[in-house]
């Protein structure tokens, strides 16, 4: 009997994934058991196929809300963000005709729980539960968004007390595609390999998609990991609309490996962060309920607690937990395409579409039901953020760089986004030897609602109760910034507070002096320096820099310009007067620069404009190689950061292309993370000849190993030899074996690292300390060359974030970078990464420096 009984269960089993081999209808997707207006479409009557059948776009997908929009008095569809391939992002607002007609009232009370002194005063009774689910952030996931139209039309045409019950109790908020410029990446290339015979062939080419993959945006980004940092174009409207709403469930749709079922959550439970309250360790657990039990029906087999987690505020599913929310995340296994062979059977495209409608409904139920639970679950978290705030012995942050303008803005525009208030410094303040002055530093103070936020982007934390992460363990905003800040404690007052910060515009730099006088001169510190320097250069302007410091005297101010100024000699090219005026007009009003004129090359001090420490700058070209074997998240990163902050030209060269490249046309290669397995011998020694007559060569992470690898550098790694009595040699259980081996990943962590400021590479820098960001276990032993070695990681170098005490002792002292000569050129070697996923603002300029001034690095 019991055999029996297990055999029918594996037969549904197995059914379960089976069974839509051929067309299915609309049951097979929506509930049966309700009646349907007639007058709204369906999505096979509106696309003319079933969903499932073709993979749809972006743009088909958002015609058929935007025809249910029309037709149906339930629903809205609205633009709140576009992306860099300039396509809308749209968001359905879907609730009760009666509900419109005051959804003003019910955003503003969602905005009043959240403040602690105003949500007393609100009626809990009359406020709707608001309810935002997001699918598909990652393109190559798209069973989340092909399912969105099936979602809405039962939301639009579904009819009875239990549709109405949700409509007159919910706000719900849907985001129909996170991503739509790799999700119609991935669309077509499954679409255009289409078969009517589906092949279930894991190696067919419908589910190998191509280099660099459809999980990215247009320069490859993870927009799964943008929440907190905001650097992509689809994620501030997102973070608009979630801080105008303070939806109370949040829900976030993905696909995982074809091997594996459905999960949900809670996650890991020792991986949640500290800063998340237990209420809403708690609450995710009651409302996994109601997804086990839709999953139940089914009979589709799913898992909680294990292998996700709910660390890094960056993401979807967590970003939510920090501001009064509920995030929950969904891990679908994925067809890669029609149908493809798994461990479970054979899984179809429209089962992994019905598992996320079945716990999208799911959600609607359990946001309803637990309605009251929620919002007083907002308005307490608020609360009780305002009570922890006052009882911490930080009362505030200050910050500011006196130097760089531009810097400032970013970092106060991300704040902003996040609803952090931000004020100016009312009056100066010296800590620890930083002089913060009131003309150009902030204050945060943290007697906020965002308090909770504010401790999570600022925070600096090194212990842990589990040594496995997910994601990153540490990201603190004003150390990728390198931005100079304090902690304020018993000295704080509400005097120090000034005007509070709301919409800043960007700031200008100045002219000091006359236009055409004998030079223009500008600092390098200035995070936009490096385009304002090629705006030059592609003029076919005459610029030099300066290896040594100088200094002018401006009336009363004196103005020390530091290695790496640049100098604009007027004289030698009087016939470009007119070019040079407009275009330091856009270096100061565009790039935030000042701009010193003076009418002598004689200086105050230092070394004057005629000096051998002048050195003329040529215009860089760059190639970036990519392909595969590349991180494509790595190349994207350093892509976006030429194209989109520095305004730069680059070529973007596949590997297998590299023979037929003339490299005499670049002055400089980048080669990023990858294992570059597809370079041959014959490529190896075309590189090593360029490099030789004179090209720089800059490698990152995984790059490095391979210039060593194949002898282009002479650099060495560090590694630990194990000795015996160690506890590799002891025994050990088989079940933690996974643990022991990922306790020694460095996930992401902030080293502290020690700069030579007289070296090119570290040029605009003036302080020797930096925080690096790491991602790696690779260790890089100092040059044998004692002037090569221009960063190194300090002997306590550890900041925040996880690394094992055998890593520990392995980075201390370790070189972060080198510079090899190789005959008339020079490899600069780079383990770590200075462009982490665009918000380590920080450490850009290393890479700008290896770029325009690597032929002084002899």
């Amino acid at each position: 009997m019991n055999h029996f009984f297990y055999f029918v269960i594996l037969i549904l089993f197995f059914n379960s994934n089976i069974r839509l081999t051929a067309q299915s209808d609309l049951t097979y997707f929506l509930p049966s058991d309700v009646s349907y207006n007639q007058s709204i479409p369906t999505p096979e009557d509106y696309f003319g196929f079933q969903i499932g059948e073709w993979h749809l776009s972006s743009e088909q997908i958002d015609g058929y809300l935007k025809y249910l929009a029309k037709t149906s008095d339930r629903m809205i569809i609205e633009e709140y963000g576009r992306t860099y391939e300039n396509k809308p992002l749209n968001y359905l607002t879907i609730t009760s005709p009666e509900n419109f007609s005051r959804i003003d009232e019910i955003k503003e009370m969602h905005a009043e729980l959240s403040d602690p002194d105003e949500s007393d005063e609100v009626d809990i009774d009359k406020v709707p539960v608001v309810i935002y689910m997001g699918y598909s952030v990652h393109g190559d996931e798209p069973s989340g968004s092909n399912g969105v139209p099936l979602l809405a039309y039962y939301l639009a045409a579904a009819q009875g007390k239990s549709i109405e019950e949700i409509l007159g109790g919910s706000v719900i908020l849907i985001a129909p595609c996170l991503n739509p410029d790799g999700f119609d990446r991935y669309a077509e290339w499954v679409n255009s390999r289409h078969k009517k015979n589906a092949s279930i062939d894991p190696f067919d080419t419908e589910h190998r998609d191509r280099w660099p993959s459809s999980r990215t945006n247009h320069y490859w980004f993870d927009l799964n990991r943008d929440y907190l940092v905001l650097q992509q174009p689809e994620t501030p409207g997102r973070i608009k609309l979630f801080h105008e709403w303070k939806p109370n469930l949040f829900t976030d749709h993905h696909e995982m490996g074809s091997n594996s079922t459905y999960f949900f959550q809670p996650g890991i439970p020792s991986r949640r962060h500290p800063l998340i309250p237990a209420a809403n360790e708690e609450l995710t657990a009651v409302i996994s309920k109601y997804y086990a039990a839709a999953l139940d029906e089914l009979g589709s087999t799913y898992f909680t607690e294990e292998r996700f987690d709910d660390f890094y505020f960056g993401k979807g599913s967590t970003y939510p937990d920090i501001n009064g929310s509920i995030g929950i995340l969904f891990e679908q296994a994925g067809s890669t395409g029609q149908k493809t062979e798994t461990d479970n059977g054979t899984l179809t495209f429209p089962y992994t579409i019905r598992n996320h409608v079945a716990t999208s409904l799911a959600t609607l139920k359990a946001g309803l039901e637990l309605r009251k639970t929620l919002l007083i679950h907002q308005k307490q978290f608020y609360k009780n953020a305002v009570k922890e705030a006052s009882k911490d012995h930080i009362k505030a942050y200050i910050f500011g760089s006196s130097t760089d303008k531009a810097l400032n803005y970013i970092f106060t525009k991300i704040l902003l986004s996040h609803k952090i208030k931000v004020y100016e410094l009312a009056k100066n303040y010296l800590i620890s030897k930083n002089e913060f002055k009131g003309s150009e530093s902030y204050i945060i103070p943290l007697a906020q609602p965002q308090f909770k936020l504010i401790q999570a982007l600022f925070e600096k934390r090194t212990q842990f109760d589990d040594s496995l992460f997910y994601d990153i363990s540490a990201w603190s905003l004003p150390l990728a910034f390198n931005m100079t800040y304090a902690e304020v404690s018993d000295d704080f007052d509400g005097s120090m507070i000034g005007n509070e910060i709301t919409d800043p515009d960007f700031p200008e730099g100045k002219l000091t002096g006359n236009y055409d006088s004998y030079a223009y001169l500008f600092n390098w510190e200035g995070y936009y320096s490096p385009r304002a320097l090629y705006r030059l250069l592609k003029a076919g302007i005459n610029v030099k820099v300066s290896s040594d410091s100088f200094q002018y005297n401006f009336g009363t101010e004196t103005v020390t310009f530091s290695p790496g100024s640049i100098v604009i000699p007027l004289g030698i090219q009087k016939d470009k007067m007119e070019i040079i005026r407009e275009i330091v007009k856009e270096i100061s009003s565009e790039d935030c620069i000042d701009v010193y004129s003076v009418n002598t090359g004689l200086t105050s001090q230092g070394i004057d404009l005629g000096s051998p420490n002048l050195t003329r700058v040529e215009l860089p070209k760059i190639m970036i190689l990519i392909g595969d074997g590349v991180s494509s998240s790595n190349a994207g990163e350093y892509w976006h950061l030429f194209d989109q902050r520095y305004d730069m030209e680059i070529s973007l060269v596949e590997i297998e292309y590299l023979n037929s490249v003339d490299l005499s046309n670049y002055t400089a290669i980048l080669m990023v993370n990858g294992n570059y397995n597809e370079i041959d011998s014959n490529k190896i020694e075309l590189i090593k000849s360029w490099v030789s007559r004179g090209g720089t060569l800059i490698t990152i992470g995984g790059a490095v190993q391979w210039t060593v690898s194949n002898g282009v550098s002479s650099a060495q790694f560090r590694t630990r030899q194990p000795e015996i009595g160690d506890s590799v040699f002891s025994r050990r259980p088989y079940k933690i074996r996974s643990s022991d081996r990922g306790a020694q990943f460095i996930s992401g962590a902030i080293f502290k690292a020690e700069f030579d400021l007289t070296h090119p590479i570290s040029f605009g820098y003036s302080n020797p300390e930096l925080n690096i960001f790491k991602t790696s276990t690779r260790f890089l032993e100092p040059s044998n060359d004692i002037y090569s070695t221009p960063l190194v990681y300090e002997k306590n170098p550890l900041v925040s974030g996880y690394i094992s005490k055998e890593n520990l002792e392995l980075i201390s002292g370790s070189a972060s970078i080198v510079v090899n000569r190789l005959g008339g050129g020079r490899v600069i070697l780079m383990v770590d990464d200075y462009n982490f996923r665009a918000f380590w603002l920080g450490t850009n300029k290393i890479i700008a420096n290896a770029v325009f001034f690597g032929s002084l690095m002899n």
